[in-house]
């Protein structure tokens, strides 16, 4: 009875820790796509008039928007719809900032996607 008992708590306890790894991973991965920024910063940084920064939240929320919608799927869909929420938000940031801001811009993005793993 002891042997049958502990072969349950044994399969019990380890059901638990695959969904929880599965759960981690969960948010690990959105954790990676979440593109959010600290947009004082991001201004001060790119030296961005007040009307640039607005046009700059309103591309920078849909390119968020864009990326937590990749995280729900998988393989080269994935991978499509990351770059095609680049792409899109490279295209309009172009509209907006001046050479020079536009290249600190692509550094911070780089950046960003270096430190969360994405670029691969």
């Amino acid at each position: 009875m002891k042997r049958l008992f502990l072969t349950v708590v044994a399969v019990l306890s380890l059901t638990m820790t695959f969904a929880e790894n599965e759960e981690l991973n969960s948010v690990e991965n959105t954790n990676a796509y979440n593109m959010s920024v600290n947009y004082t910063k991001l201004a001060d940084y790119l030296q961005l008039t007040a009307e640039q920064l607005e046009d700059v939240k309103d591309i920078h929320s849909e390119f968020c928007a864009d990326m937590m919608n990749a995280t729900e799927e998988t393989g080269n869909d994935r991978a499509f719809m990351v770059k095609n929420a680049v792409y899109k938000d490279l295209t309009y940031m172009r509209y907006v900032l001046d050479n020079d801001q536009y290249r600190k811009y692509l550094k911070v993005l780089n950046a960003t996607f270096n430190n969360r793993g994405l670029n691969k």
